[in-house]
Order: C-alpha cells, then structure tokens, then sequence
C-alpha cells in the first residue's frame, strides 16, 4: 500500500463538525494506526535531520502529537504554544483568526531560543491563521522560525494568502469540498 492510501484510510473525513458545512479531517486514526503514525513519525525525521533546527514548536494539542517523536528524534527542546490561560507564569499572546471563529494562544518566552531555528508543528493546515500566529509569537520571543509543518494541508483554503513566502511542507492534501486526496507531497520511507 502506498503511503497516500495509507494516510488517506487513516484520516476520517467527518462532514458539518464542527459546524454545518465545514468537512473535519480527523487524524485521530493515524494515531491508531501503528504504521501512518511511524511513516508520519519516519518523514518528518527525513525532513528535518540536519537541518539545524534549535527547537521544535508544537501547537496544542494535536501537534503535541507528531512534534514530540520529532524533538525527541533530534534531540531538541520541544516548546509548547498553547490556548490562553494553560500556561503558567510569564507569557507572551497572540489572538487570531479560525476559519469559524477566533482563538488566543500563548508561548513561555523563556522557552524560546532567542537566534536559534524553530520548526512549527501542527496536524493541519486550512486557512494558515493558527501557523501565522504561531510564527509571529516565537519571532516576537526572539526565535527564527524557518519551516512549518502540517500533516494534512487543505490547499483550496489558500493559507498561502495569510502565511505569505513561509516555507510549509505537508504530507498529504486534499484539494477541495470532496474528501479525495489530492497530489500529495509524500516523503516515502
């Protein structure tokens, strides 16, 4: 099986959730799949090795996730950027946009290499706010934020209007309303 079925058969496609006429791709079930997780875990090493990287930002919850494996892998320190009120002591904020809403999310600036390379890790990639704002807070704490990486990216979103010239990889995208995946930057083991 190639790795686009694999990924594709493990992200369940939920329509009108979490409000009506938004298509949900849930990635819960490559979590439940030994191999989409270690080839999504075996990627993301590929991608990354070497490359210099002084930290690997993950954005709650669900980049938790896919960011720790890869932090642990290259022995970097993982920095949480996390919804408002969950972190303790000082931290720095930033508000934006959903694609249904609006959202604040929040870093520990003492956790940020100040100079160092930061790669942003989240499970989805739709309109591009959540990155942004996450770039934006690690730059305001001094990091340099170099790539961003989703699994799953909704190009017919355009999150290339809010995140500009970033450099984004994603492992598998879907092209529109349906739920087919699309050519997919796939990195094969």
């Amino acid at each position: 099986m190639n790795f686009d079925t694999l990924l594709d058969k493990a992200i369940r496609k939920v329509p009108d959730f979490p409000h009506e006429g938004i298509l949900f791709y849930d990635i819960t079930g490559i979590l439940g799949s030994p191999e989409a997780f270690r080839h999504v875990n075996q990627s993301l090493a590929k991608l990354y090795a070497g490359k210099g990287l002084a930290g690997i930002a993950v954005v709650e919850s669900r980049g938790f996730v896919f960011g720790a494996p890869l932090a642990h892998s290259l022995g970097v320190p993982l920095i949480l950027v996390r919804k408002k009120g969950k972190l303790p002591g000082k931290t720095l904020q930033k508000a934006y946009a959903l694609e249904y809403g609006e959202a604040v999310i929040e870093v520990q600036p003492h956790d940020v290499p100040v100079g160092g390379k930061i790669l942003v890790v989240d499970d989805l990639l739709a309109t591009g706010g959540t990155l942004k704002a996450a770039a934006e807070l690690l730059e305001a704490a001094g990091g340099i934020v170099t790539d961003l990486f989703c699994v799953v990216g909704l190009p017919f979103l355009h999150p290339e209007r809010v995140l500009g010239n970033r450099k984004v990889q994603t492992l598998i995208d879907y092209a529109g309303e349906s739920p087919e995946p699309a050519n997919s930057p796939v990195i094969g083991p």
